[in-house]
């Protein structure tokens, strides 16, 4: 599966090809233009159906509305299939549990992948970061709902998985709780 994938389909279907890798479906966090600019050149170059919240789904229809000066055009894109928090999905041999946490976006979702060997990945787009956290100063943005969705993670993923992010290295749960600046609340709760 791809994840958010940036703006750059042609990087993306290469390094598919380099490692003899087939697409079966992309993934989306949040509509934002840096996280889906080519949702739309990849979905239909692979063939593949798109999963995203049903309040992101409108954005990814009308990327172009939604950039910043200097950025696109992108290719909109109706997404086949929209998610929620607790839904569970099999896609190629993975187990997909999503969970919602808005507060950086409106409809944003994270994914807890669990292969069949038992090996378990959160990709949370741009709720947390090694080191700090989504911003909340975008449109329907709000640092009280982010900082509920972080504590809702802490609730029910697993803290030693390896957490992806949009922007920054990996990290996990654990180590971003022991360290991260913005978690004062998931520390107040230890």
């Amino acid at each position: 599966m791809i994840i958010d994938p940036g703006d750059e389909p042609d990087r993306v279907t290469s390094a598919l090809s380099a490692a003899d890798l087939r697409c079966a479906a992309i993934l989306v966090t949040h509509a934002h233009f840096d996280h889906v600019g080519a949702v739309g050149p990849l979905a239909r170059t692979h063939a593949v159906p798109v999963y995203i919240s049903e309040l992101e789904k409108c954005t990814l229809q009308t990327i172009n509305e939604h950039l910043w000066p200097g950025f696109g055009p992108f290719e909109p894109y109706t997404a086949e299939h929209t998610l929620r928090g607790g839904d569970v999905l099999e896609l190629a041999g993975l187990v997909i549990r999503v969970y919602d946490t808005p507060g950086h976006a409106p409809g944003h979702l994270s994914f807890q992948i669990e292969s069949r060997d038992g090996d378990t990945a959160l990709f949370v787009g741009d709720v947390l970061f090694r080191g700090s956290v989504g911003r909340t100063d975008f449109e329907g943005g709000s640092w009280e709902t982010l900082e509920q969705s972080i504590l809702h993670l802490y609730d029910n993923a697993p803290l030693d998985a390896p957490v992806y992010s949009g922007h920054t290295p990996p990290t996990t749960l654990a180590s971003e709780r022991d360290s991260n600046p913005f978690l004062d609340a998931v520390r107040a709760r230890r």
